[in-house]
């Protein structure tokens, strides 16, 4: 009754494998890099990458469930080997942008559906997880809140109802070890639309600083993250903020359908990683 992790380096994996853990239940934890993972030891590891099908056999080998991050490159690939190797269930982490209409096309929104269309046309019984922004995205603000205390965007009071990773691993956690909600999808939101300004005054009152935000042009943006983002995705993000400058975000009943519980705050997620943006 094993189950597979894949993506181990992630938050989202690494918070599912020790609750995974904590139940007494099998695990192997996937990545292309497993010896750079940091789990508790005796945890059992493998190296697949989703790009790599000479990976899979024996990533999959004895396993009954899966945790999929969408990777459609390969996915028939994948999921020809995982009906071979027996696999029962596989929870995939999906995305809201899978939910656009077939006629909007960026490669966020074609990753995600890809993967789900592959899913579906698979005999393997598949439940799909469908988060919106995560609440980790701010991390990418770190650098600039500690050493400058200003936060630079195009689209301040764009609308986020941004996710904590911890509740898209027990949501996981939860279609994985009980029979209930799975063989659909369930779109995943934290509890409140919050503008991106709201986020940053909330990481402020958790490091105890007065931090700035700073509103710059979508061109001079995206020459500030062109290093680390390519343009495609640096303009989608831009379009998917400009659709929701002052625009609330929906609030999705996901996280407390599946595990019992409201899903956790921004400010909540902020006290926790307040560490992130002072170290």
């Amino acid at each position: 009754m094993t189950t597979l992790v894949t993506g181990g380096r992630g938050r989202v994996a690494r918070a599912l494998v020790d609750l995974l853990r904590a139940d007494g239940r099998p695990v192997r934890v996937a990545s292309n890099a497993p010896e750079r993972l940091e789990l508790p030891d005796g945890t059992p590891t493998v190296r697949c990458s989703l790009g790599e099908p000479e990976t899979f056999p024996a990533a999959l080998d004895g396993v009954t469930s899966v945790f999929l991050y969408a990777q459609a490159s390969h996915a028939d690939a994948f999921l020809a080997e995982a009906e071979r190797a027996g696999v029962e269930h596989i929870v995939l982490l999906s995305s809201t942008a899978a939910l656009v209409p077939d006629d909007v096309r960026n490669p966020i929104a074609d990753m995600h559906r890809d993967a789900e269309r592959a899913l579906a046309a698979s005999p393997i019984l598949s439940t799909a997880l469908r988060p919106g922004g995560f609440a980790t995205n701010a991390l990418g603000w770190a650098h600039a809140i500690r050493s400058e205390g200003v936060v630079r965007l195009p689209y301040p009071e764009a609308h986020s109802a941004s996710i904590h990773e911890r509740d898209i691993a027990e949501a996981a956690h939860a279609v994985l070890t009980s029979a209930a909600h799975r063989g659909t999808g369930h779109t995943l939101s934290g509890p409140e639309s919050l503008t991106f300004r709201e986020q940053v005054e909330h990481i402020g009152r958790a490091v105890g600083r007065t931090l700035t935000v700073e509103t710059v042009s979508p061109e001079e943006w995206k020459r500030s993250v062109s290093a680390f983002i390519p343009e495609e995705y640096a303009d989608t993000l831009l379009d998917a903020w400009r659709a929701t400058d002052g625009v609330p975000d929906a609030v999705a009943p996901g996280v407390e359908l599946l595990t019992g519980r409201p899903a956790r705050t921004f400010a909540t997620w902020a006290e926790e990683h307040a560490a992130d943006f002072t170290a």
